[in-house]
Order: structure tokens, then sequence, then C-alpha cells
């Protein structure tokens, strides 16, 4: 029974998967993503708060103003990208085939993919600013699951259907 998993597993990964993106870092097994997700949660839920105990809440106005001037950069990229590779080179809004070639068009959209998965951890540190101002209220559970779960959704778009509409 295990054998059978374990093979099924393989077959999975190594046979469906979107070959380009087999070496592009923590692509290779949703194990690192999934470990860094369960440790923000752990972090934001239980250590953060524990470590913040008896601590005065930090003051990071000049710091999230940074942070967030930088996630806007971040993300407009990300949406040119999203805008100039795909849909305005000829993406229709509706669904669309993956195309696996490793034309500069296709591996344009794969790598926009991909750093959008990336940027899921960078939204990491909204939560972890929050702990360390100690606006505990603001990490609602939902909030946790919610920024927790979707690298790892977004896992799975990169690894098998990078760049489908």
């Amino acid at each position: 029974m295990l054998n059978t998993v374990i093979q099924g597993y393989n077959t999975l990964m190594n046979d469906y998967s979107d070959k380009r993106v087999k070496d592009w870092f923590l692509m290779s097994s949703p194990l690192p993503t999934m470990i860094i997700c369960l440790s923000y949660a752990f972090i934001v839920k239980i250590l953060g708060p524990r470590l913040m105990r008896d601590r005065k809440p930090f003051q990071l106005r000049k710091t999230l103003i940074v942070y967030n001037l930088l996630q806007v950069i971040f993300s407009t990229w990300i949406f040119y990208e999203a805008w100039d590779g795909a849909w305005g080179n000829g993406y229709s809004l509706r669904c669309e085939p993956v195309d696996y070639s490793t034309s500069p068009s296709a591996m344009r959209v794969a790598r926009g993919c991909w750093w959008y998965y990336f940027s899921k951890f960078t939204e990491f540190f909204d939560t972890f600013f929050f702990v360390m101002r100690k606006k505990y209220d603001q990490v609602s559970t939902l909030h946790v699951i919610h920024h927790g779960i979707m690298p790892m959704s977004v896992w799975f778009g990169v690894k098998f259907t990078p760049g489908e509409t």
C-alpha cells in the first residue's frame, strides 16, 4: 500500500509536472513549501506571541513604509509581466492551454508565475509585523490560514500549469 502511494507520488511529480520548473528554487518537491507554511503558522500563532509577551511593541513605522512600497513595486512588476507577457501578447481572457514550450514568451509567463508564488512568502512579513507590534487582533485564524495556504496552492499551479489562464 505504502509502495503504491510512493510510486503514485513519484509518477505525479516526475511524469505530470512541468519539466521547465523542476530545477527552479522550491519547485522540486512540495515539502519545503509545506514546511515554510507550517513554520509561518507556528511563528505567528505560538512562538512570536511568546517572544513578545514581556516586550514592548516594536515601532515599525519607517520599516512598514519601506516594506509596503517594496510590495507595491513588486506587485506592479508581476502585474506588468503578466499583462505584457500574456494578455497583452495574445493570451485570451478565457481558459487557454498551457504553452509548455521553452519559447521566450512561454518562459516569461512561467517565470512570472514563479515570482507570483514567491510573492506569497514576502506577504508573510505582514503578519510578522503585526506580531512584532502586538496587533494580535489582526492575526486572526482566517488571516493565518489564508497566508499559510496560498503559497501551497500557488506551488501546485507553478509545478503543473505555469502560464495557464
